[in-house]
């Protein structure tokens, strides 16, 4: 039976047996049948071996697209796995997908892996894609497949055959030279050796069976792979930064948190870790009340009857925290919206009320696995800077283009000048008509068109009431960060009962836009911390100045100049210690102070101080009111 291919310039090509696109790519050309990785078919990933048996849109991907990129990082789990039950034979494969930089694969084994097995792992790898072993779909039936894995001890396959894949649905099998296979949906590349060198393995770790914490632990090990070796090495160089900049490293070392096990997933602060909090705390407050919001506070725990409502107990259950009084039951909150709908309530609405906007910093706390929990990036209890805006659907787009504007320069003067903006779309468990979905989609768009902005959509990554803008942040060595949000709502309203009176004096139902700009204050603090490595702009540090003069002599003259900056309302201290100047320097400098001002006997008899900031040699000397003009004045943001 022929078979009609139709390419995306639109020329259509008849085949009279069922053609693979690599015959394909190798008919157009042989150059891009190897640069190819794999094909799209009638918009579905397939093998670049894999017949196409039906007329269809047929569409070639080469190595250097990110869907390629995917599937190599596939590739490479498999890799793992065949080497893994090469060097220690026994040991069951359960899953291993891609990753956003590379991807794991989780094993069972009766012996922990340790970390000098992964040199042996990465060597047998390198090995199996040398052998440019072929890659191969099969197809089986389900009852042979499930007797083939427990006839090879792989229960947890066999186990996903039986449970996880539904009695009709297809059974594929990618096989990788004669001796290995693995049950996959692929696609996979034609053979190993198209899997190249890029690849690194990089820790093992714990997991559970189908990711349920009363299931069976696990083994994982995850590796890292990319298109190039100059871009695995570029990783690697962004990663030994990364490590540098740790957060919850640079948070003992310059005294500003700490976390313990009798509060997991929540924070202790300490005074300078405040002063970073209060100052990016007052920074955000000053926005709102520029920008028309009515800063309010609702309470931490409320009867589940308003989550039930909100829709919150059936969608968003798992992630609450629950609590009981006198035969009720109560829940902690998890975000602010429905206490703010009640504020809303309390009063009547006119149309000409609108639009509302109220703010919070909100805390909430949300039930997050144990093993998800990552120092303040990842928490249980956390601020949010809440917003929620009530207005008439002729009012959303300008709400949201006056947001965007609103963000991108808060974002900027946090020193992210690199972001993308993307559409989280609506997602399987969601409340609400798909026709209700496609006017708040279709809204967020329209917000973004009049705001001149490009963007990206992230299908099924939307709240369960609504689709939402996020930001992404660029930081200083390239790590993406999704903190705003701005998120269109028709239900919640509805649902909790909102309302107001139009021109005809009817009743109608607000929409209510969800915004946030940096999102969770503690990851974006932490976020702050290790963009900046600890050495936050002056406006931000929580000492911004330490005032040390070099002899005892000067003591006094110190501590007049760091009353005169105090009352300009820089944050100081005082270090009047019997040591070295080189060696208070040297400390200062280590606690990432961005201002150390010396004085001596000279500059107590001139009435001048000298300067010296953080990250250079350069000295400078200035009279004491133009030095305490110039640091009053640095110690805003604007």
């Amino acid at each position: 039976m022929a078979v009609e291919i139709t390419f995306p310039d639109g020329n259509k090509k008849s085949f009279d047996a069922a053609p693979t696109a690599l015959a394909i790519a190798t008919g157009i050309s042989p150059g891009l049948a190897k640069k190819s990785a794999v094909a799209r078919v009638d918009g579905q990933l397939w093998d670049l071996t894999r017949p196409i048996e039906r007329d269809a849109k047929l569409e070639l991907i080469t190595r250097d697209k990110p869907e390629a990129l995917e599937v190599l990082r596939h590739d490479a789990a498999h890799i793992l796995a065949q080497a893994v039950q090469e060097l220690f034979p026994g040991t069951q494969i359960t899953f291993g997908p891609s990753t956003d930089v590379g991807f794991y694969y989780d094993f069972v084994r009766d012996e922990p892996f340790i970390e000098s097995d992964l040199e042996k792992i990465e060597k047998r790898m390198k090995d199996i894609v040398s052998r440019d072993l072929p890659i191969r779909r099969e197809v089986w039936e389900r009852q042979q497949a499930i007797d083939w894995f427990k006839s090879k001890g792989e229960t947890y396959k066999a186990q996903w055959i039986e449970e996880g894949i539904g009695k009709g649905e297809e059974i594929s099998i990618y096989r990788q030279g004669e001796d290995w296979l693995d049950l996959c949906m692929g696609p996979h590349l034609p053979s190993t050796s198209k899997v190249g060198f890029a690849f690194k393995l990089t820790k093992v770790s714990g997991a559970y069976w189908r990711g349920d914490a009363n299931n069976a632990q696990l083994q994982r090990i995850y590796g890292v792979a990319f298109a190039t070796e100059d871009d695995l090495k570029n990783y690697l160089k962004m990663v030994e930064e990364a490590e540098k900049r740790d957060h919850r490293k640079l948070a003992k070392q310059l005294d500003l948190f700490h976390q313990q096990e009798e509060a997991p997933g929540m924070v202790f602060w300490h005074p300078k870790g405040w002063a970073i909090w209060q100052t990016v705390e007052q920074y955000v407050r000053g926005i709102y009340k520029k920008s028309g919001y009515q800063e309010v506070r609702g309470p931490q725990i409320m009867d589940v009857t308003l989550w039930k409502k909100s829709g919150h107990w059936d969608n968003y259950q798992d992630n609450m925290f629950f609590t009981e009084s006198e035969k009720r039951t109560y829940a902690i909150k998890p975000m602010n919206c429905p206490g703010h709908v009640q504020i809303y309530n309390a009063n009547l609405h006119s149309y000409r009320d609108l639009p509302v906007r109220y703010a919070e910093f909100g805390g909430c706390h949300r039930n997050e696995p144990s093993g998800a929990l990552h120092g303040i990036m990842r928490v249980r209890a956390f601020t949010q800077d809440d917003g929620h805006i009530f207005c008439t659907p002729d009012q959303i787009e300008s709400e949201v283009t006056a947001f965007h504007t609103q963000a991108m320069s808060v974002y900027e003067d946090f020193g992210f000048t690199d972001l993308s903006i993307k559409i989280a779309l609506r997602p399987d468990k969601r409340l609400g008509t798909d026709e209700t979905w496609d006017r708040a989609e279709e809204a967020l768009r329209a917000a973004l068109r009049a705001a001149g902005v490009e963007w990206t959509e992230l299908p099924g990554e939307g709240a369960f009431y609504g689709p939402k803008i996020e930001y992404h942040l660029k930081d200083s060595i390239g790590r993406a960060w999704q903190v705003g949000t701005m998120q269109v709502d028709f239900m919640m309203p509805e649902r909790l009962g909102a309302g107001y009176i139009d021109e005809h004096s009817n009743r109608q139902i607000p929409v209510m836009l969800h915004r946030a700009i940096v999102g969770s204050m503690e990851r974006f603090i932490g976020i702050l911390i290790e963009h900046h490595a600890g050495a936050l702009p002056l406006w931000l540090a929580p000492v911004q100045a330490v005032v040390t003069p070099i002899v005892s002599d000067a003591d006094a003259y110190a501590s007049e100049v760091a009353a005169a900056l105090d009352e300009a309302g820089l944050r100081v201290q005082t270090d009047l210690r019997n040591e070295k100047i080189n060696y208070k320097i040297r400390e200062h400098s280590v606690q990432k102070v961005p201002v150390i001002v010396v004085v001596g006997r000279k500059e107590a008899e001139e009435r001048t101080v000298t300067l010296r900031r953080l990250g250079s040699e350069r000295q400078e000397t200035l009279a004491l009111a133009d030095a305490v003009a110039q640091l009053g004045a640095q110690r805003k943001v604007h």
